[in-house]
């Protein structure tokens, strides 16, 4: 431990400080022009939403300083309590808490309601942090890899059950932190290559997309091993125990579809020609089966999965955004008057409190996760672009500070707060223009709500004051 040079508060980056202030002022403004009420034109009017959030921004500001005077060993030492504390809250809402909107998310205490899963991304990144700091952060150990994904899971799981699928996949954000730290780029590469064969497997045909498989692994087998003969001595045995497999299935089976055909010839081919893999020791043609194999594997799951398992409305959402379906006075209601909402605002805007989507209430949910198309009517283009390059920077910022620090701690869990952000300001503003599905997710710092704000400003400040301390304590 280092001696002190000054007080604490003189080394917070105001940056970022003066960044999180500018969106903070900015989102209430607009709460305010968005659920606009011309009985109640006071801004501090405690019986609407923007006297509320009044109220829960002057709660932001006392929380912010009661983090930043709190020692940052407190954050070390207490990481794995916190985030146990806030895993038994996930698992007591489902019990105790109350349902809004079909989803028991809310715990409710008088007349404030608090989510707890907006907590616990704070105190799974703090776990993480620490988990990671105290294994060295090598994470090429298997045990280390896949302690790291539980800590990760497990509250996304608990999540799940609520239901609220929107929270639950920002916990997957974190995964980001672990490519920073070392994670193969193998992984990240199958993670990307996962995400491109879920919407093939949506937008394509199951037999098309597992017959394009089939032809993109032959064109690599042909690259890597350059030898025609093996690879068309390959594809013939495939061929043949195809062809005896749709027989049989046509005249005995009758049960299987033809990409299930194709992906159980594969198998077996895999089984036939596994002597030579192994007397040859052909390590590329067996990646290239292996990614064959869970490849179609993933396709079968996704397809299985999307039919099957999810529920309507959230099968729908993803259908409209891919085109495959139009429903823009039911499921697409939303996004399509945000996008009529954000473009009306033409370069400029309409001005403030002048937005006619907003005024007549068109756009729903439009203080909350669509709280983004009333900047785009009211201040146009230009208005868009200085909230978005607002986000820009202050995740810029946090990129910055975070790689300055001298404890792996502090460096682990600043990543986890630019990827919790990135994902909320991404997906967010994605959602507004139409360009991913709606899942249900607020505006850091910006949309209506105390339990979002607090979470968010709670993340923030903790990785703040990590950084003002950086020169004091090594954790």
């Amino acid at each position: 431990m280092t001696t002190r040079t000054g007080s604490i508060w003189g080394r917070l980056d105001k940056s970022a400080i003066l960044v999180f202030l500018l969106i903070v002022i900015i989102g209430w403004f607009n709460i305010y022009a968005a659920v606009y009420n011309e009985e109640h034109t006071k801004i501090v009017d405690l019986s609407q939403r923007y006297g509320k959030q009044f109220i829960w921004i002057l709660a932001t500001f006392i929380i912010a300083v009661f983090v930043v005077v709190t020692d940052t060993r407190f954050y070390f030492f207490f990481a794995y309590f916190i985030y146990g504390a806030l895993i038994f809250l996930l698992i007591l809402v489902l019990i105790a808490g109350k349902e809004i909107n079909g989803a028991r998310s809310w715990f409710q205490l008088g007349s404030l309601t608090i989510q707890p899963s907006e907590f616990a991304k704070f105190g799974t990144a703090l776990a993480l942090s620490a988990y990671l700091n105290s294994g060295k952060h090598d994470l090429s150990s298997l045990r280390i890899f896949m302690t790291s994904i539980g800590i990760i899971l497990l509250p996304a799981l608990l999540v799940v059950i609520q239901p609220d699928m929107g929270s639950a996949v920002v916990y997957f954000a974190l995964f980001m932190v672990l490519f920073r730290e070392g994670m193969s780029p193998y992984i990240f590469v199958s993670g990307l290559i996962m995400v491109i064969l879920f919407f093939f497997t949506l937008i394509f045909d199951n037999l098309y997309l597992t017959i394009g498989l089939l032809a993109v692994a032959f064109i690599l087998a042909l690259i890597v091993t350059r030898k025609w003969k093996i690879c068309l001595a390959g594809a013939g045995i495939f061929l043949i125990i195809s062809a005896i497999i749709y027989l049989l299935n046509s005249l005995i089976i009758k049960v299987l579809n033809d990409e299930h055909v194709l992906f159980l010839s594969l198998i077996l081919s895999g089984t036939v020609y596994a002597v030579y893999f192994y007397n040859k020791k052909a390590i590329s043609l067996i990646v290239i089966f292996v990614f064959l194999v869970g490849s179609l594997a993933f396709v079968n799951s996704v397809d299985f999965a999307f039919n099957k398992l999810i529920k309507p409305h959230q099968k729908e959402r993803v259908e409209i955004l891919l085109g495959i379906k139009s429903d823009p006075h039911g499921t697409g209601y939303n996004v399509n008057q945000s996008i009529i909402s954000i473009g009306s605002g033409g370069f400029s805007g309409k001005g403030y409190l002048q937005g006619t989507q907003t005024k007549f209430k068109f756009v729903p949910a439009q203080s909350t996760d669509f709280i983004f198309c009333t900047i785009g009517e009211e201040w146009g283009f230009l208005g868009s672009l200085v909230v978005i390059a607002l986000y820009v920077f202050l995740l810029i910022r946090l990129i910055i500070l975070a790689e300055r620090q001298r404890s792996d701690f502090s460096r682990i869990y600043g990543y986890g707060v630019v990827s919790i952000l990135f994902f909320h300001f991404f997906i967010n503003v994605g959602m507004a223009i139409g360009l991913v599905p709606v899942i249900g997710i607020p505006l850091p710092f910006l949309s209506y709500g105390g339990s979002s704000m607090w979470g968010f400003t709670i993340l923030l400040f903790i990785f703040l004051r990590l950084d003002a301390s950086r020169a004091e304590y090594l954790v």
